[in-house]
């Protein structure tokens, strides 16, 4: 993968940043432990050396300059290497110890050139104490802080490779995370070129491990199936439209030509014209069903659902065409459970039912039970529309769904074979699952719905 290409990527800048931010809080705690570490040693110094200057003035007996010479005098004798005690009299002469002569000195102090080590021009700095004592002298303890200015180094330099091996590492790491991703979003690039294409059966590549790549490929997955669905039934409605728009339409034209050429009179004439109109509303008829699905199937007014009461609106369903059904010599029933509520469109769902009820009744031959039931099961509304007709053969109940699908013997029928289509769409747009089954005899469709709505929300009455 190019350099420029993964350096101009944005995770690749994020790292850097993470990087910075993290280099300087290395740096940050650098500094805490450097003087925290370096403060206690100084400290622990201070503290050896005035410890030594207490007792040498105890041992002393009060610290005037001939007791404290011989006193002095021993302790340097005694001392370890890297300890060191100095006496000078009021004019700077060295009255004992084993440290060359200083510059006469009051309270901390840190020299920078100690006394030679022992066979080697090496010299280590000090820290010591210098305290006034009897006679105007002063008295001095030093100790060698060789190991304070080891350990500050010590430190300096872990902490130096740590920083350069933190930015490495966070530099590296985020070229290969940026790397990764590249090729996720180019995987998505690439199939997104192909869709433009023409390829719209192309899909996403998920790789399984439930991140949020895998979460936005399904996500897109997803709305590529919706699309490839519609376009699919877009594709579909052109043939059906051209298919079955072009007989009513061939017949209006043969009416219209018959009626030129063989109307005598003036009323024959008319009969001939109405019969066209009523041709005319049968096929705009169809094509505003043909609109209403598509507007439904855009899902606009999926932003409008409310609270409808689904108890009431099927009871009065069933109250409405119990005359339409006694007409035809049918019967029709109803058993609604009480307090049954959904979200959705109250006019789009009003059509859906209407149209499968009216289904029911237009292809149920005389005699035949209709009945209409809801209730709540396993946590989802179910409501089932049964009649006892010739019902629909398993191999085509997937088919009655599709725009302009009519049984062979529902053709000499009136209608246009897009109700169950609307039914479709309706459901669609609610998330309702349809399956239709054999009733023993008859049909049985049965749809059910989502999760109900909760209680706060307003119902929305009769119209």
């Amino acid at each position: 993968m190019p350099l420029p290409r993964l350096i101009k990527t944005s995770s690749f800048r994020l790292t850097l940043l993470y990087a910075g931010l993290f280099g300087l809080s290395v740096l940050i705690l650098f500094a805490v432990i450097y003087l925290s570490t370096a403060g206690y040693m100084a400290r622990q110094l201070d503290d050896a050396v005035t410890s030594d200057l207490v007792e040498l003035q105890n041992e002393a007996d009060g610290g005037e300059l001939p007791a404290l010479t011989a006193v002095v005098a021993q302790w340097a004798r005694r001392a370890p290497a890297g300890v060191y005690y100095l006496l000078e009299d009021s004019d700077g002469r060295v009255l004992a110890g084993n440290l060359a002569m200083l510059r006469p000195v009051l309270g901390v102090f840190e020299h920078p050139k100690g006394p030679d080590k022992e066979g080697t021009e090496e010299t280590h700095p000090l820290r010591g104490r210098g305290l006034r004592v009897g006679g105007g002298g002063t008295l001095i303890a030093a100790r060698d802080s060789f190991q304070l200015e080891e350990m500050q180094e010590l430190i300096a330099r872990a902490f130096l490779w740590s920083l350069l091996t933190t930015l490495v590492l966070a530099v590296l790491g985020g070229a290969a995370m940026s790397a990764g991703l590249l090729r996720r979003v180019e995987a998505i690039g690439r199939t997104s070129r192909e869709i433009v294409g023409g390829n719209l059966a192309q899909r996403i590549p998920v790789r399984g491990v439930d991140d949020e790549f895998d979460h936005l490929a399904l996500s897109l997955n997803a709305m590529l199936d919706r699309i490839q669905t519609l376009m699919e039934g877009l594709k579909q409605v052109s043939n059906d439209i051209a298919h079955d728009l072009r007989t009513p339409l061939s017949r209006l034209r043969q009416r219209l030509e018959v009626a030129r050429l063989k109307a005598r009179t003036a009323e024959e004439l008319r009969a001939a014209l109405d019969g066209s109109i009523d041709h005319v509303d049968a096929i705009l008829e169809t094509f505003g069903a043909l609109l209403r699905i598509a507007q439904i199937e855009s899902g606009t007014r999926k932003a409008g659902f409310v609270r409808v009461d689904l108890s009431e609106l099927l009871s009065a369903m069933v109250e409405i065409y119990q005359p339409v059904a006694e007409e035809k010599g049918q019967s029709i029933a109803g058993a609604i459970a009480p307090g049954l509520a959904v979200r959705g469109d109250r006019e789009l769902l009003t059509q859906m039912f209407a149209n499968l009820v009216e289904n029911a009744i237009r292809h149920s031959p005389e005699g035949a039970e209709i009945a209409i039931s809801a209730a709540r099961r396993d946590g989802a509304i179910e409501m089932i529309v049964c009649d006892t007709g010739p019902g629909i053969p398993e191999a085509l109940r997937s088919k009655v769904f599709r725009r302009f699908f009519r049984l062979e013997e529902s053709r000499t029928t009136a209608g246009s074979g897009l109700g169950l289509s609307l039914v479709a769409a309706v459901a669609t747009l609610h998330d309702i699952e349809i399956a239709l089954g054999d009733n023993h005899p008859g049909l049985r469709v049965l749809l059910r719905f989502g999760r109900a709505p909760s209680d706060d929300q307003g119902v929305i009455g009769s119209r």
